[in-house]
């Protein structure tokens, strides 16, 4: 038995030796801690993930990327092998942040490539809100042309500018994104720990019934705006989209508001029947809060 600890005091010994070198970025101290461990313990578990580890230490690198495909083949790779590897080996180290500086290093490399939406993640800042960095991820996103007016940087402005100002500051987004690419918000707010969001989007799962699961979240800021009239000012400040029905309820629903605050009767009646015919639980909703 004594015999049998030893062993595996020295076997996680020479595993430490690969990962302090891994975590350390040593190429040349990881392989030479990789190779006395598979000599010394060829029946290690560790060995097949680290040696992935071992391996991207190795084939580091900053040269930027010159192609979209050079940067999908290294994605893929971190994304689909590194990552689950690094968590089953690291033991005590951060691997969180080890793989963070990982996707950084990748973001660093992918700057100088344009956007391309049939490569749409093959693209700096959706690799900067993978490494964590709010700043770069946005400033990534600015040097797409109309970047507003297109889904996936879209969202990714979204999701960056909401770590960096939070929710108040960025209806406007959300609404544009709700309105352009509804998928999408709903995967920026699993991202973003934003409560409030998370509440409201809640809520309107389960008490909004548009006929279609998929494509209901559009409707989501006509809804905010009956939950909480108050959000009117800043969802003014959303930009014109597609013109599509939803977008078209919210700002019926802000023409409502200022109807009847003034208490114009008339144009009053005549707002809600547009509203009842453009959406129906929509305007259940409205006339429930009245």
């Amino acid at each position: 038995m004594q015999f049998d600890l030893f062993n595996d005091s020295q076997s996680v010994a020479w595993r430490n030796d690969v990962i302090h070198a891994v975590a350390g970025a040593d190429a040349v101290a990881a392989r030479l801690a990789w190779d006395s461990l598979h000599q010394n313990c060829p029946q290690d578990d560790g060995l097949g993930p680290l040696w992935v580890l071992v391996t991207a230490v190795a084939t580091d690198s900053a040269v930027p990327f010159r192609s979209h495909e050079a940067l999908a083949d290294a994605r893929r790779v971190l994304d689909q092998e590194i990552a689950p590897a690094a968590p089953r080996v690291m033991g005590t180290v951060d691997v969180e942040r080890w793989l963070r500086t990982r996707w950084q290093a990748l973001a660093a490399r992918a700057a100088g490539l344009p956007y391309q939406p049939l490569q749409a993640d093959d693209h700096a800042a959706p690799l900067w809100l993978r490494a964590g960095n709010w700043q770069a991820a946005a400033d990534a996103v600015t040097g797409i042309a109309s970047w507003r007016r297109i889904p996936a940087p879209l969202a990714w402005m979204l999701q960056a500018r909401l770590q960096l100002q939070g929710l108040p500051a960025n209806w406007p987004l959300v609404a544009e994104l709700a309105w352009l690419a509804p998928d999408r918000l709903d995967g920026v707010a699993r991202a973003v720990a934003e409560p409030l969001l998370q509440a409201l989007l809640r809520q309107f799962v389960q008490g909004f019934d548009g006929g279609d699961e998929r494509s209901d979240l559009a409707w989501f800021p006509a809804w905010v705006l009956i939950e909480q009239p108050a959000l009117a000012a800043a969802l003014t400040q959303a930009q014109p989209s597609q013109h599509s029905a939803p977008e078209q309820a919210m700002r019926l629903l802000l023409g409502l508001l200022g109807l009847e605050r003034q208490g114009r009767q008339r144009e009053l009646i005549e707002h809600r029947k547009r509203l009842r015919d453009l959406q129906a639980s929509l305007y259940n909703r409205y006339m429930a809060r009245r």
